[in-house]
């Protein structure tokens, strides 16, 4: 009569047992992740305030948006600390890539070498990053004190993109039935 006890009765409960044995296991393990990730959590807040003061810092480097006018201003007020004149500022397309875009903005400029040397220093140690290239450096055709050469250049800045472009579809890919 034991045996028949032990088979019907006492088996299912010993079974039931380790199942919850096995699921307390469970709960336990996954309350000992909770709370190291909760320990965590100051270092991931931490590292959110570094990740948004970098793109902060990100955002001054490479705005978001072009701003013809502050740009401007900003190489005009440049070029008046350094004595040139920006004869012409004349902003051209953008060309975008992948999580930026480049914003080509021919120059002309008027006064003497070294004032332009000057002037590209200034230039290279504004926040915003821009690029000089294509110079092209003339003697003035009427020189004076203060005008003794002509130049015109490309200066190139940056935009950081919204959105990461989409890289361009080529042949084949989408369409109908694809």
């Amino acid at each position: 009569g034991g045996g028949l006890f032990f088979y019907y009765y006492d088996m299912p409960t010993r079974a039931s047992m380790a199942t919850r044995q096995g699921q307390f296991a469970t709960l336990q393990a996954e309350n000992a992740k909770g709370k190291a990730t909760a320990a965590k959590l100051p270092e991931f807040r931490a590292e959110v305030a570094d990740l948004e003061a970098r793109l902060s810092t990100l955002k001054t480097i490479l705005p978001e948006e072009k701003d013809a006018a502050e740009l401007l201003r900003g190489l005009q007020n440049l070029a008046v600390q350094s004595n040139l004149t920006i004869k012409s500022f004349k902003p051209a397309a953008t060309v975008t890539k992948q999580l930026h875009s480049e914003w080509p903005i021919a120059l002309e400029l008027e006064g003497t070498y070294h004032n332009l040397a000057l002037y590209f220093d200034r230039v290279g140690k504004m926040a915003r990053i821009i690029n000089i290239s294509g110079l092209d450096v003339k003697a003035h055709p009427a020189p004076d004190a203060t005008t003794t050469i002509t130049a015109t250049c490309i200066a190139t800045t940056f935009v950081l993109l919204d959105k990461p472009a989409a890289p361009p579809a080529g042949p084949g890919r989408g369409g109908r039935g694809a």
